[in-house]
């Protein structure tokens, strides 16, 4: 049996969609409160044994109940608001409940796949690289960045790193987002904001080196996102923590300019105030660096911004029932 946590979220739900895709179904779900949101039409499709509440998975997974059925977990699950300020939330919720699944693992000679953040790498002034030694010195910009860290270092400061497998994904976007309110990416807003007003907002710069919407970001379409997983899963000896980008950082303005382009109009940019409660945690630029990356032999061909953007646009946003 496959576990998936964070099942019914973004991220969690397209992995779930494409095990489904390769004829899988022996699949335990696990999310917190999703048939009572937003995010359970994202599983409406799906194919899996059973769903089960975070809070007891845990609960059953560290009461022995699963030990000799579950073979891998995919630790999808967790708080992904970048504006979240409760530190013991986030310590509760991501990193703990992360060592947790970790030691059953470890224990029990599973697979584990878990969901770190480019967020760890805060402003940038040490680069992005994921070499293990850069953990200790990273500083993120922000609690839910500090929390993903946390658990980088438990699992780095133990020795794990040869046994379990994270990813610091960059900018995710795509299909099954749609739930995430103010945490949904720019593409999907920005859809709203064109198709109801033709025009799109983005945020002013406020240093001298970047030109408004000229800030940098490193976009990963959730599809390719997802491959990369399966691809590790399916080659076990590849275990430790990985940046997952396409190590093409892109700026603001290309993204609007290929969004406008798949919805067939013409850019019409408006830009707008920066919000002062993420002034001092805004990231500038984020690239992924991909030279650990790639040595693993991954090569999936990510989709370009366009692509990407072209795919999400004509396949889902535009359609009465977007969802995977």
């Amino acid at each position: 049996m496959i576990v998936v946590t964070g099942a019914a979220g973004f991220i969690g739900s397209v992995l779930v969609w494409r095990l489904n895709g390769l004829g899988r179904r022996d699949i335990l779900a696990v999310d917190q409160g999703a048939k009572n949101s937003p995010k359970w039409n994202n599983l409406k499709k799906r194919d899996f044994d059973s769903y089960c509440e975070s809070d007891e998975f845990i609960g059953r997974l560290e009461k022995k109940e699963f030990n000799g059925k579950v073979r891998a977990i995919f630790h999808m699950g967790a708080c992904s608001d970048t504006t979240e300020q409760d530190r013991s939330f986030l310590r509760k919720n991501n990193s703990e409940y992360s060592e947790r699944i970790a030691r059953w693992c470890l224990d029990n000679d599973a697979y584990l796949s878990y969901a770190s953040s480019a967020a760890v790498y805060g402003g940038g002034e040490l680069g992005f690289s994921d070499e293990d030694k850069l953990a200790e010195r990273l500083k993120p910009l922000n609690p839910y960045g500090q929390s993903k860290l946390d658990f980088d270092r438990w699992v780095l400061g133990r020795g794990h790193q040869n046994r379990l497998t994270g990813f610091r994904f960059f900018n995710v976007y795509g299909p099954n987002e749609y739930h995430k309110g103010h945490m949904r990416s720019l593409v999907q807003k920005g859809f709203e904001q064109i198709r109801d007003t033709g025009r799109l907002r983005l945020f002013k710069s406020y240093r001298n080196e970047y030109p408004d919407g000229g800030q940098k970001r490193d976009f990963l379409y959730v599809k390719d996102a997802v491959e990369s997983l399966l691809w590790f899963y399916k080659n076990p000896q590849w275990r430790g923590i990985y940046n997952l980008g396409t190590g093409r950082a892109e700026t603001w303005n290309a993204l609007a300019e290929a969004l406008f382009g798949a919805c067939g109009k013409t850019p019409a940019i408006e830009y707008i105030e920066m919000p002062d409660s993420i002034k001092n945690q805004y990231q500038y630029f984020t690239e992924s660096d991909t030279r650990k990356l790639k040595k693993t032999g991954l090569s999936l061909g990510f989709h370009s911004l366009s692509a990407g953007i072209t795919d999400y646009v004509k396949n889902y946003l535009s359609k009465n029932n977007p969802y995977l």
